[in-house]
């Protein structure tokens, strides 16, 4: 083992306070060679995170979402992508670290609940032994130390008589209780960090509402750093601290729950909330949908790529919405790609959205 191997390693395992910045992915880029041409899926994409934190990556289909997490998690490298840029993991770089070493940090420092547990979980094997095997994978311990283990998180997760859940299979769990077992089999590591691809998709409301309630309970218990991806703005405005803003595999806008729910300023961020159905209260206009489709990642727009769906582009003097990339400064507190004046977007957004949110 070289020194460099090894101060990474310890760096990796030491402890880390609350608040302390733990993941910082910088410009990562995941780019897919096909037939028709490359798939920029993500392009430039730039932010951190920090422990005891919850960040919420939201946007449309397409918008670089789930290969953000997969990539954060190494799931690319047995695929054709082209995945360059950093993402740091307590200062570890895991585009770089081996095979191995990723092995040794997945579902062990840092773990993944997928969007469909049904399809997550093997059929053949029952829910117990199948988180039993996560666990030994990282603990040399007996199987009924491993055992006694696994019950302990799903009862943690709110699974009911997990002496007798912990031998069923997959099938015999309804929808909601295999996303606990995926939770349960995330958590029973103690990660640090928690990727949860849409963990409430196809969940009835009620489960929706326990799920979303107990991600943030084990948080306090682990104190992990995680991220969500979802569609839904309504998901991560009960749980995240942190909004990241996802279109055409760009970030877009990036702030705290309060600045992009009720001060946002990206056309696209409008866009998604005034087509949200309000709950809290009665709603005056009609739902105002995003015109238009996401655009292609083979031939994406030029300049803003969101210029072809946006109803502002007037506010722009000349032609930069179609010919100049909007820069976005991430080392802001709240960071926007648009190139409408930020005075002029406050008074838009005042005037002309927020009448209708």
């Amino acid at each position: 083992m070289t020194e460099k191997t090894a101060v990474a390693e310890v760096s990796a395992e030491r402890p880390h306070a609350l608040g302390e910045t733990f993941l910082q992915v910088q410009d990562l880029q995941v780019h897919f060679p096909t037939e028709d041409g490359l798939v920029r899926a993500v392009d430039a994409l730039s932010f951190d995170l920090a422990k005891g934190k919850t960040l919420g990556i939201v946007g449309e289909s397409g918008s670089g979402k789930s290969v953000t997490s997969q990539a954060i998690m190494g799931l690319h490298r047995r695929t054709r992508a082209k995945v360059s840029g950093q993402i740091l993991l307590d200062g570890e770089d895991l585009l770089a670290v081996s095979d191995s070493r990723l092995r040794k940090l997945r579902g062990n420092t840092m773990a993944m609940v997928f969007q469909d547990p049904l399809s997550a979980l093997h059929p053949y094997y029952t829910v117990g032994n199948q988180i039993v095997e996560a666990y030994k994978v990282h603990h040399d311990v007996k199987k009924d130390v491993a055992r006694k283990r696994v019950v302990e998180m799903l009862d943690r997760v709110g699974i009911p008589n997990p002496q007798r859940r912990i031998d069923q299979y997959p099938h015999e769990f309804s929808g909601g209780m295999r996303q606990r077992a995926m939770i349960a089999m995330a958590l029973v590591n103690d990660p640090k960090l928690l990727i949860a691809d849409e963990p409430t998709t196809a969940l009835d409301v009620t489960v929706q509402a326990q799920i979303l309630h107990l991600m943030p309970d084990l948080q306090k218990e682990f104190g992990s750093a995680i991220i969500i991806i979802t569609h839904d703005l309504g998901v991560v405005a009960e749980v995240a601290d942190d909004i990241l803003v996802m279109y055409a595999g760009k970030s877009v806008e990036r702030g705290n729950v309060e600045d992009v729910f009720y001060r946002p300023e990206h056309p696209y961020t409008w866009g998604l909330l005034s087509s949200m159905p309000r709950m809290d209260r009665a709603r005056l206009e009609r739902l105002h949908p995003i015109r238009g489709n996401p655009p292609s990642l083979i031939n994406p727009p030029s300049g803003c790529a969101f210029h072809t769906r946006c109803d502002f582009t007037s506010h722009v003097g000349g032609t930069r919405c179609w010919t100049d990339v909007p820069y976005f400064d991430a080392d802001s507190a709240h960071p926007v790609r648009c190139h409408i004046d930020p005075a002029q977007r406050s008074k838009l957004f005042e005037s002309t959205v927020k009448p209708r949110l």
